[in-house]
């Protein structure tokens, strides 16, 4: 989870009721293992030495370009702490486990009759109208009277708490800020499309042949002059190479080796390969770490790379975020031992960083915006030497090249607002209290009399329905939706009335109208419909034997509430 997550993990478990569920999670997770394991044990389920030898063997952790290397194998075992043995045994129990789960899972299906049922409910869809009744409406019309007002300003104080505020000051530096004015000439971006041509297209590719003497004294520098002087008088080169040459594989195919680029053989032969002008040309006697080489030029591929002026301005881009990647290292540094040595103010750290002191009004915690509310600004901004002595904050990282330092230059305690200030407020809950409980009891009295047949009061009330909609499971009006899939199907020529409160407060009023069933086709047993089904199934059966292995089990939590 900490690999996953990062640094928010650690925020996350700085919640203890979090931290609570957490734990409980992976124990009931562990506790279902060893369920499985000891159910698996009872069946006689086993595998063998070389299953489990093979389900290592094919661990992509201990793969080197796909193939299984033991080396890794081990370092990887040494750094866990588990030796070989350890390690195939736990492989074993988590395989017998599989087993286990395998048999429950694989052996679900679904037939077509359910998958029919499946499909006809998926797909149903229902004729609905609609009629809203603006909360808005109703609370303008509640009378309130200042007893009331005054009443629930007294029971509800708690509503108007102005939370602890704080005024802060804060210095912020980012890697693209120091980006912005990078400097960088021209010259230095040809150096680097040069040196990264192959980033841009196909770099210039060259195909050779080679003789090689190996060795690096004079009688191996020798031999090679004595090859090459056999050459210059007309000998030929691939028979020379099967003859000559140590390199006993490309002898055999005349001396020739595979196209390559800059960057990939040693430096010596490579620069002599890439001097050799025309198809054809042979080089001199050229010494390399491998021994002497004598080198012809059979063929060339020219970069295809994309010109210079093209790609110019993403190269100076991609110089000016290295450029400040590394002023952003030292500037970081430098705002940290600033405001270390100046505790009680953020101007020279500022200055030294060639940055601006931001301060914000009064706020509380919960209010802050943008960067200060990062969790570990806020987190910072609570530590003692900050909220109480009024100390500069350690530097804070907040991302990859962005950083913060605060502190705090005034606070004021929290406190419950007096009446007069927060009176609009509490004139606005009541009546929104009194509308919501107004229109509720008129859409009760007009459902009710609608399900009887009776559509006066709905007429005398100034609403009425929309025109007919059809809707869907995932149709947007989630309040709708949930409501007329929960309705009873209307008799043919009737209708069903319900009512339902929107997400704004406002209280709809809906009519279901008839239900529509898709047409009938035929379904694969081989759909994906049949697949989810399966898995549904498969992890219901699941589940169901875990439970059953629960209560069959005596499980012992060594841990109490408080210490999870």
């Amino acid at each position: 989870m900490q690999a996953q997550a990062g640094d928010f993990f650690s925020t996350l478990l700085s919640d203890p009721t979090y931290l609570a569920q957490f734990r409980q999670n992976v124990l009931d997770r562990m506790v279902n293992q060893a369920l499985l394991d000891q159910q698996a044990s009872k069946l006689g389920l086993r595998v063998s030495d070389d299953q489990v030898k093979n389900e290592i063997r094919s661990m992509p952790a201990f793969a080197s370009n796909g193939i299984f290397n033991n080396d890794q194998y081990l370092a990887a075992l040494r750094r866990t702490g588990l030796t070989p043995d350890q390690f195939a045994e736990y492989v074993r129990q988590d395989l017998v486990r599989e087993q286990l789960v395998s048999a429950l899972t694989n052996s679900e299906f679904a037939l077509e009759n359910e998958l029919q049922a499946i499909y006809k409910l998926e797909g149903q869809t229902r004729m609905v109208r609609t009629a809203t009744l603006p909360l808005a409406e109703f609370a303008d019309k509640a009378d309130i009277t200042d007893e009331q007002k005054k009443a629930y300003y007294e029971q509800n104080s708690s509503q108007f708490v102005r939370p602890e505020q704080f005024k802060i000051s804060y210095v912020e530096l980012t890697g693209s800020n120091i980006a912005d004015v990078a400097d960088v000439t021209e010259d230095e971006a040809k150096a680097y499309y040069e040196a990264n041509k192959a980033s841009y297209g196909t770099a210039e590719q060259r195909k050779v042949s080679h003789i090689m003497i190996q060795g690096d004294d004079s009688a191996a520098k020798e031999k090679a002059e004595n090859v090459l002087a056999e050459l210059n008088a007309g000998a030929d080169f691939a028979e020379l190479a099967k003859t000559e040459s140590d390199d006993t594989f490309s002898a055999e195919q005349g001396g020739q080796l595979d196209w390559f680029d800059k960057g990939v053989m040693d430096p010596a032969f490579e620069d002599a390969a890439f001097a050799l002008q025309n198809k054809g040309d042979v080089s001199g006697v050229v010494q390399s770490d491998f021994g002497f080489h004598i080198i012809k030029l059979d063929d060339v591929k020219p970069s295809d790379a994309k010109p210079f002026a093209e790609v110019k301005d993403e190269i100076l881009a991609k110089l000016k975020q290295q450029h400040a990647a590394d002023q952003f290292y030292s500037l970081s540094n430098e705002l940290a031992e600033k405001a270390f040595e100046m505790p009680d103010n953020l101007d020279e750290a500022a200055a030294s960083v060639n940055g601006t002191v931001e301060k914000t009004d009064f706020v509380s915690l919960s209010d802050l915006q943008g960067s200060l509310a990062n969790p570990t600004v806020i987190q910072a901004l609570q530590q003692p030497e900050v909220l109480e002595d009024g100390l500069n904050s350690d530097i804070i990282e907040i991302a990859p090249e962005h950083v913060m330092v605060v502190r705090i230059d005034d606070s004021r305690p929290e406190i419950v607002l007096p009446y007069d200030e927060v009176e609009p407020q509490v004139t606005a809950a009541l009546k929104r209290q009194e509308g919501e409980k107004a229109a509720q009891a008129l859409a009760n009295s007009l459902v009710t009399e609608l399900n009887a047949g009776n559509d006066a009061g709905l007429n005398e009330s100034g609403y009425a329905f929309s025109e007919d909609t059809e809707i869907n499971r995932a149709s947007p009006e989630r309040e709708v939706v949930e409501l007329a899939y929960t309705m009873a199907t209307p008799a043919e020529g009737k209708s069903e009335y319900g009512f339902t409160r929107a997400m704004n407060g406002d209280v709809v009023l809906v009519a279901l109208d008839s239900v529509n069933a898709p047409e009938a086709t035929e379904i694969s047993l081989e759909s994906q419909l049949a697949d989810r089904v399966s898995r549904t199934l498969a992890n219901t059966d699941l589940a169901s034997v875990i439970e059953q292995l629960k209560a069959d089990t005596k499980v012992t939590y060594s841990l109490d509430q408080a210490e999870q």
